[in-house]
């Protein structure tokens, strides 16, 4: 008995292999340059995973405000306004330190403190600036420097300007900022709070102010990720064959057969 004729198979089109051929190749190149950022991603999310959040917040640096063992005797409200020179807005009696102090905002939007018990007022100097950030120092280290910070750095960005920057030579490199206008204690900073920082600017991309995660180039990346991941997925599943899918299907297919068998 003669064997039957048989046809060798069409080839594919040639449409669809240089649509596969295409997409093959800006996968590998998308991966080859986002896969760079991606591990960059998951590295910086580790690290700000891990880092401690009370370190970086600095909240382990600080101490509560220390309450006054003796009350007020507030000057009378006329020898408070005679050294402004702008009418008074804003009176607010608060412990600084050693003594209790006016903080008075007046119409011109500035902000003073005078002492309550004279009503004379006095400036967050150098001085007073390392004798406040000392009394809410939480380590015995001493001060390595102060220094005055007027502009926006990593540390100050979301501080209210200017500021004194006191160092302290302990192993954290803890630094307290305190508030020239105010004389509070506005927050602190340790090589945790800058580490963290570093690697939210890593994760968010932003190489300079390390602020927003809405600009154009992390919106670009994450279109090409977006792109390599669906050009993944059409390629795995242009990938398989029959027979790597066979021992999935066999259970469905002898189903299948006896129900063609057995009708009933």
């Amino acid at each position: 008995m003669a064997a039957p004729l048989q046809f060798p198979a069409p080839p594919p089109a040639e449409g669809g292999v240089t649509a596969m051929f295409l997409i093959r190749t800006l996968h590998k190149w998308f991966g080859l340059v986002l896969g760079l950022q991606l591990l960059i991603w998951a590295l910086s999310g580790a690290v700000m995973a891990l880092v401690d959040h009370q370190k970086v917040a600095g909240e382990h640096a600080v101490l509560p405000v220390a309450q006054l063992t003796y009350g007020p005797s507030p000057a009378p409200l006329a020898v408070v306004q005679a050294p402004l020179g702008a009418p008074l807005v804003k009176l607010e009696l608060k412990p600084l330190f050693d003594r209790w102090a006016y903080q008075v905002t007046t119409a011109d939007g500035a902000v003073r403190l005078l002492d309550a018990d004279t009503g004379r007022p006095f400036a967050v100097d150098a001085a007073l600036a390392r004798t406040l950030a000392t009394a809410r120092y939480a380590g015995a280290a001493p001060v390595e420097s102060v220094k005055l910070v007027e502009g926006s750095t990593y540390e100050t960005r979301k501080m209210a300007r200017p500021v004194w920057r006191v160092a302290y030579a302990d192993g954290e490199h803890t630094a307290l900022f305190v508030s020239r206008a105010t004389g509070e204690v506005l927050g602190a900073k340790t090589d945790a709070s800058r580490l963290w920082d570093i690697a939210w600017m890593f994760h968010i991309m932003d190489y300079t102010a390390r602020e927003s995660f809405n600009h154009p180039l992390i919106v670009t990346v994450a279109c090409g990720v977006a792109w390599l991941a669906l050009s993944g997925l059409i390629l795995l599943f242009g990938s398989f064959r029959r027979a790597d899918v066979a021992w999935l299907i066999a259970p469905f297919e002898r189903r299948a057969a006896r129900r063609v068998q057995d009708p009933r």
